[in-house]
Parts: structure tokens; C-alpha cells; sequence
């Protein structure tokens, strides 16, 4: 099986998820892309969805899936979006598509949050995958210089890339995540950072994990 037919098994596992009648958050990436086609196929079951970026909205729209304006929304039922790294604690880096803020903000907002990847990414420790982290252009090398001086990782400027929101994307390397809920406030304290991709203070409420032996559905594990 591969790489893409796991995603595309996990988007449909997740179709169980979506409550009827409901409005529903929709992440950014190939993983959420399969699953905003398959949800086309129960589009009449729901109000409508928020999306996190504007790709993802364009394709909700193509779909001829209504989109909402969180500002226009008092509650969202479920918040179904892919992760670049997940840990064992459904702690998470996302970002790889550059949309963080936007999803950590629908993800905030909604009840229950439904992580859907294939098995390549669930790790041990977070940080083979270089964390992202927005920032407001100004502030870049000072952020830099921060982020060196309290993670000892790499930050490197993603070329040629905005986001939605009109700011850039710093990937740090060289990381290895003890402690995502520490690191993720202590990013965001840094001035000139908007918010960094881990999601750890909030991470996912259940993980559906697509392997070559079908879809497992993951919990977090609670360390003692």
C-alpha cells in the first residue's frame, strides 16, 4: 500500500467523526485534501465547514462545501487535519504546508480534534521534521538569534514562501522535543513570533494512523 492510499483510507475512517448537521474545522495538506474529496461525498450531512487556509477553502468551494468565516461561527463540532510528526501523546508538529497559525486557531476552537497520517508519521521524539514558525517579517533575525539561543536548533527562512496572513516561515532543524508544551510557550513568548507548529497545548484528541494493515485508531498515551 502506498504512502497516498493510506492517506486516502485514513480519510475516509474519518468520515465517522463528522457529526450530522454540524459545522466542521478542515485542516491544509495532502492528507486533508483527500479527506475534503471524500468529504464531498456526505457534503448534504453538514452545515458547512471553516477552513483553515485559503487553499483549503477554495477546494471546500469546489466541492460546493459551504465555507464559514470563523468570525461568523459560535462552535465547530470537529477539527479533522493531517500532522507532519505525531508522538506517542498525540503531541504534534504541523506547519509543513505553512498554514499553522490558521490551524491552531480552528483547532482551538473546536471540540474535538481528529488527526489523520499515514504510519511514517508517528515518532518516538518530535523534531526530525524541521519545526516551523511564524513570524512577522521585521522580526526574522531577531527571532533567529532567540531561537538559537534557547533551543540550539537551526532555524533556516523558508524561500520564496508567505502565508496567508502575510508573514514568513522560519523551519528550525536540529531538534529532538523532550517537551513540547514547554518549547510551544516558549516560542510563542519570543517577540515578533506569532506561533510555532507544535501542538502540544493542544494536540489531537485521537490519531487515525494509516498502516499496510489498515487504519488504527491511536488515543493519547497519558505518561505517569
Amino acid at each position: 500500500m502506498t504512502q497516498d492510499e493510506m492517506k486516502i483510507e485514513v480519510a475516509k475512517a474519518a468520515l465517522k467523526y463528522v457529526i450530522p448537521d454540524s459545522i466542521i474545522g478542515v485542516g491544509t495538506g495532502s492528507t486533508a485534501n483527500f479527506f475534503i474529496d471524500e468529504l464531498a461525498t456526505i457534503k448534504e450531512r453538514i452545515e458547512g465547514a471553516v477552513a483553515s487556509s485559503v487553499a483549503t477553502a477554495n477546494r471546500l468551494e469546489d466541492h460546493g462545501i459551504t465555507v464559514f468565516d470563523l468570525n461568523d461561527v459560535e462552535e465547530i463540532s470537529v477539527y479533522i487535519d493531517g500532522a507532519d510528526e505525531s508522538d506517542k501523546q498525540l503531541n504534534l508538529i504541523k506547519g509543513g504546508g505553512g498554514a499553522l497559525t490558521r490551524e491552531k486557531i480552528v483547532a482551538a476552537v473546536s471540540s474535538q480534534f481528529v488527526c489523520i497520517a499515514d504510519e511514517s508519521k508517528l515518532v518516538s521524539v518530535l523534531g526530525d521534521f524541521p519545526l516551523p514558525v511564524e513570524v512577522i517579517p521585521m522580526s526574522t533575525n531577531y527571532a533567529k538569534r532567540q531561537i538559537v539561543k534557547m533551543t540550539g536548533g537551526s532555524p533556516i527562512l523558508r524561500e520564496g514562501f508567505t502565508t496567508d496572513n502575510g508573514n514568513l516561515i522560519l523551519d528550525i532543524h536540529d531538534l529532538k522535543i523532550k517537551d513540547p508544551k514547554r518549547l510551544e510557550n516558549q516560542l510563542n513568548n519570543i517577540v515578533g513570533i506569532v506561533t510555532n507548529g507544535l501542538f502540544a497545548g493542544r494536540g489531537a484528541d485521537i490519531l487515525l494512523l494509516g498502516t499496510v494493515n489498515g487504519v488504527q485508531t491511536i488515543t493519547p498515551v497519558i505518561e505517569n
